[in-house]
């Protein structure tokens, strides 16, 4: 009886140590990636002064990531992966560093921080559940894609580390993301709104160079009938943010919006057909 309560427990445990090792890795793999890490950052990186600054175990692929920073370069962060048997899977500085990701994501995160000035201040009144701002930033493989907008910031052109004025960035490259609710979904207050949301940016010196706009009408309680109708605009010119010939701009831009998401809709139901 001992015996095979001995057994019992032991099989217990091993049964955990397998579920733990499935959700936390193991102390002999997360040595042996460590040692692999720094050896290739030794081998490969010894003209800079890269670190290892932790070493995390990610149970939903197996692997250990070694997470690389530099002390001297803002940008210069990414991330190796390894094996449970300590083996370099994949090194993501070129993807990160080198194509100018990160300083991409440091700049656009800057510019996000900038409108939410305006976004998060008391003078904006509207009822929002979704408003943000980026810079449109692509990678240049995707440069000459049909979705692309033409003023968009080629990645790989980035400065590392650069130190840019984030506002002449927002002139050029800054694109909105708002909608709004309301009980008056028309093109004219639509119009409306859009004056007024570029009069509050240009009050905090906010520029951007679009804005994909939407109006509509307030969400429901669940069970009541929900008003699909909406006001839509994508790509809406701050440069045609202006009083004279609004309302038949914004109606145009609507007209293209409605058009361009039943083309997507229709290449969609093709494509599921093949």
């Amino acid at each position: 009886m001992k015996k095979k309560k001995l057994r019992t427990i032991i099989i217990y445990l091993i049964g955990i140590m397998c579920v733990l090792n499935g959700l936390v890795g193991n102390p002999i793999s997360k040595i042996l990636a460590t040692q692999t890490a720094k050896q290739y950052l030794n081998e490969h990186y010894a003209d800079k002064d890269f670190y290892m600054e932790s070493i995390q175990y990610n149970f939903k692929d197996g692997r250990y990531y070694a997470h690389i920073k530099s002390p001297s370069s803002i940008d210069s962060y990414f991330s190796l992966a390894l094996g449970l048997d300590g083996q370099l899977k994949s090194d993501l500085y070129d993807s990160r560093v080198k194509n100018g990701f990160n300083t991409a994501d440091r700049l656009t995160k800057e510019y996000r921080t900038l409108v939410d000035t305006v976004l998060e201040s008391p003078e904006f009144r509207f009822v929002s559940d979704i408003d943000f701002g980026k810079l449109e930033i692509i990678s240049r493989e995707y440069a000459m894609n049909e979705d692309t907008p033409h003023y968009a910031l080629i990645q790989e052109d980035l400065e590392l580390d650069g130190m840019y004025n984030i506002r002449e960035l927002g002139a050029k490259a800054g694109h909105l993301v708002i909608y709004v609710q309301d009980d008056t979904v028309t093109i004219a207050h639509a119009a409306e709104i859009l004056l007024e949301i570029k009069r509050l940016m240009d009050e905090k010196d906010v520029p951007f160079y679009s804005i994909d706009f939407i109006l509509e009408y307030p969400k429901q309680e669940e069970g009541d009938k929900w008003r699909k109708e909406r006001v839509q605009t994508r790509n809406f010119l701050y440069k045609d943010i202006r009083e004279e010939g609004m309302v038949e701009r914004v109606k145009a831009a609507n007209d293209a919006s409605i058009a361009y998401y039943e083309e997507m809709d229709a290449k969609i139901k093709k494509n599921k057909k093949r």
